[in-house]
């Protein structure tokens, strides 16, 4: 077990076999190469994918199956290779999300850029996709549309 510090959590434990290790970092944050996941609560879809170095960096994110039942991509070989997936349920896939102005009815879901992690060595990387119309501010709750009834 190692201990981290977290501006969410506090001081936390974390067992150091889980650490997710992202050898190229992440876009913007290319010095951040160890991650591990935490659960927003027991109950809910939500995750954090908190820096193990930097207290105040995490990141919320969620499976975007859950919320877009459509969303497909190719996982390339070169990604294949890199992360040394061996087989296809290895593959973990999240989606950033982003609550703008802490209006959480404004969540939106980076679709363009999913973090990729093989569960079985804990290797991950943030792929960006290309040719697609994925991008990176996709809203996770569609607004209703109400009419007026005059």
């Amino acid at each position: 077990m190692r201990s981290i510090s977290t501006v969410r959590f506090g001081n936390i434990k974390i067992d150091e076999t889980k650490i997710i290790k992202f050898s190229h970092g992440i876009p913007s944050f290319e010095d951040e190469h160890e991650f591990v996941i935490i659960p927003y609560s027991e109950e809910s879809p939500f995750l954090f994918l908190q820096s193990v170095s930097t207290a105040r960096l995490a990141f919320l994110m969620v499976s975007p199956f859950m919320f877009f039942n459509d969303y497909e991509f190719v996982v390339n070989d070169d990604v294949m290779n890199e992360l040394q997936i061996k087989k296809r349920e290895d593959i973990l896939i999240f989606s950033l999300l982003t609550i703008p102005n802490k209006d959480i009815k404004e969540t939106t879901a980076n679709l363009l850029a999913p973090i990729i992690i093989n569960q079985s060595n804990y290797e991950g990387l943030q792929l960006i996709l290309e040719n697609t119309n994925y991008t990176t501010k996709h809203l996770l709750v569609e607004k209703k549309n109400v009419e007026d009834d005059e």
